[in-house]
């Protein structure tokens, strides 16, 4: 229930101000984050599920998170977030024929330290993001990227190695 007062709150603020607020506001639905960390306007948390970001990271505009109990959402640090990304750890199995959104499932998401994750973007559960990565906008990662690599599509592939 907190955090859908904390959803109405941050919709009220400024999208690029009062950071330090929104900081106190987020520790206060339980999400753990650093005292550098700045998380736009716009953006929504759902559900329980646990929440980290790393120091020095920037979430902006209408990042979503659908957070799951059993499967926790780990952002790096020097992280930068582009607006409308959307981290999903939560699916389902396919199930038979008669309903093929089968059994629910959930996985933690891990992006590493120092990646940029273009907008529009979706990073699905099961999913660990290395070190120094791009994700090109409108990318959805569905799969494990190893350090350093520009990944981009539907589904997402690496396209090269960065230095």
């Amino acid at each position: 229930m907190i955090r859908h007062f904390l959803n109405f709150l941050l919709r009220w603020l400024p999208p690029s101000r009062l950071f330090a607020l929104r900081r106190w506001l987020l520790r206060r639905a339980g999400v753990d984050l650093a005292d550098d960390v700045s998380f736009c306007g716009g953006g929504w948390i759902y559900g329980p599920g646990r929440l980290s970001i790393g120091a020095g990271s920037w979430l902006s505009p209408a990042t979503v998170f659908y957070t799951h109990q059993q499967a926790a959402i780990q952002i790096g640090q020097r992280c930068d977030i582009g607006p409308g990304v959307e981290f999903i750890p939560g699916g389902h199995l396919v199930g038979p024929s008669d309903r093929r959104a089968g059994e629910g499932t959930a996985r933690p998401i891990e992006i590493g330290d120092g990646c940029w994750i273009g907008a529009r973007s979706v990073i699905l559960g099961g999913v660990r993001i290395g070190a120094g990565c791009v994700v090109a906008a409108g990318s959805v990662v569905t799969r494990d990227v190893p350090d350093n690599m520009l990944v981009a599509g539907v589904p997402a592939c690496i396209k090269r190695q960065l230095d």
